[in-house]
């Protein structure tokens, strides 16, 4: 089997215990979601040429941006099973500190929904479907903003 940073891989390089996931709080999945996410996109941007680190800082940016996490959910909405739904709908009604001022308290929640629904999905080991995902949002993300121009 091949060693990685998937949840499994980190259990045993550091010697811990699968925990039941259902027993984390929503807001310590979307603490691991939004690592997960990060890396997922930075990867992405990198592998679309290497250049100087801020233009690829900005635009990890772009993604990463509440707003964007928000619209992203939505946009998958219609592709989640009712697990998926319901930790999605736990992390986006947690009660969490205020959104940052770049964001509206609306997005911020959704986008706090949808990186509880990584890292749930994380934990679990379903790798492959956090990408089916992210990459289904961006799809229609980007079919919308074809449309508008």
């Amino acid at each position: 089997m091949e060693e990685g940073l998937r949840a499994e891989d980190i259990r045993e390089a550091f010697k811990t215990h699968e925990q039941d996931i259902r027993s984390y709080s929503p807001l310590a999945l979307a603490f691991v979601g939004d690592a997960v996410y990060s890396l997922a996109v930075r990867t992405m941007i990198l592998e679309q040429g290497n250049t100087r680190v801020e233009k690829l800082h900005s635009r990890v940016s772009a993604y990463a941006r509440a707003s964007y996490q928000s619209a992203m959910a939505a946009a998958i909405a219609d592709e989640l099973s009712e697990d998926e739904a319901d930790i999605y709908r736990r992390g986006r009604n947690a009660k969490s500190h205020a959104a940052p001022k770049s964001a509206t308290s609306g997005d911020y929640h959704r986008a706090t929904g949808l990186e509880a629904l990584i890292g749930y999905l994380y934990l679990k080991g379903e790798e492959n479907r956090i990408l089916e995902l992210i990459r289904k949002g961006m799809e229609i993300l980007k079919e919308k903003e074809d449309g508008i121009q």
